[in-house]
């Protein structure tokens, strides 16, 4: 059997096609990400979906389904997060690509979020010495924390703290340069939801961190283009001080120019302020000092699980 799935995010919608490897772990056959912004208006009381993201987003669908199927896909699962689930009009968007496409949208919930996150991080290659580890993904909608104990998920939770989230709600110019009072408004915010939700739950210190989402993705790129090196052969290690210097260099830019920023998406240049800003307040408050970056997230666990 060959495998696809469609994960459609807040900031991005992205495909993965394939097949069961020897040892039972998904071996990719294609991989694309469209950057479509489906999710404007999280940061909203009640959020929902605009018509243009709606149209955007099924028109990703759309083609990467169609490109899921010219890779020889013979089952194919497309499953929503943060963006879709929180939206008052999430069911319209639902009944759109099933129009369009024939696909019936899984809506994932938090938690089922969180652990599809973490059975894709299980097929890395490059964390399978790692037994105890703690997990941070951030979305546009939501950001998915997991603790493991034994390659097992201890816990998982999903919170909205999400960087297109925050940026809607906590800097009224993401046009303009980063305002320092509106970043430490977003630290702020963190710790709070952090506080409030992992510390009882117990997080091991000292465990190594694993960091998933585009944000880290972004940073890693723009670290290979200005070393001249491919994206494959730059560490995976993210320090707190690479994500300090990358917010120095794009918090005082406008959005025109961080659109001219070689690796950065401009898609996600608004956004990548608070989303950077929310990685430092997280690696604060757990008290590490780097996120080893892994791609193998939600739409890989997914398909170890179709894959069986």
């Amino acid at each position: 059997m060959r495998a696809a799935v469609i994960d459609i995010g807040s900031n991005s919608i992205k495909v993965l096609v394939a097949d069961r490897g020897a040892d039972g772990v998904p071996v990719e056959v294609h991989a694309r990400t469209l950057e479509t912004r489906i999710s404007q208006g999280l940061g909203l009381a009640h959020p929902r979906l605009s018509e243009d993201g709606m149209a955007r987003g099924v028109a990703a669908i759309t083609t990467l389904f169609a490109e899921a199927r010219q890779h020889g896909a013979t089952t194919l699962v497309a499953v929503a997060t943060s963006a879709v689930r929180d939206a008052a009009n999430g069911a319209d968007f639902r009944a759109r690509v099933k129009a369009a496409t024939g696909i019936e949208v899984r809506i994932l919930s938090g938690d089922e979020e969180a652990n599809f996150i973490g059975a894709g991080l299980t097929t890395d290659p490059a964390l399978q010495a790692l037994q105890d580890f703690f997990v941070v993904d951030l979305g546009g909608g939501s950001l998915e924390c997991l603790a493991f104990r034994g390659r097992k998920v201890a816990f998982a939770l999903s919170l909205p703290l999400g960087c297109v989230r925050l940026t809607e709600r906590f800097i009224p110019a993401p046009g303009e340069p980063l305002v320092q009072a509106d970043a430490v408004k977003i630290v702020g915010h963190v710790r709070a939801e952090l506080e409030g939700a992992l510390v009882p739950r117990g997080v091991a210190q000292g465990a190594p961190v694993v960091g998933t989402g585009g944000t880290l993705t972004t940073v890693r790129a723009m670290r290979a283009l200005r070393e001249g090196r491919p994206f494959a052969e730059v560490s995976p290690e993210i320090s707190v001080g690479l994500l300090n210097q990358t917010l120095a260099e794009v918090g005082p830019l406008d959005l025109a120019a961080r659109r001219r920023v070689a690796g950065l998406a401009g898609s996600r240049a608004d956004v990548f302020p608070a989303a950077l800003v929310t990685l430092l307040a997280v690696a604060s408050w757990g008290g590490f000092s780097s996120y080893h970056h892994s791609l193998r997230n939600l739409r890989w666990g997914v398909a170890s699980k179709l894959l069986g």
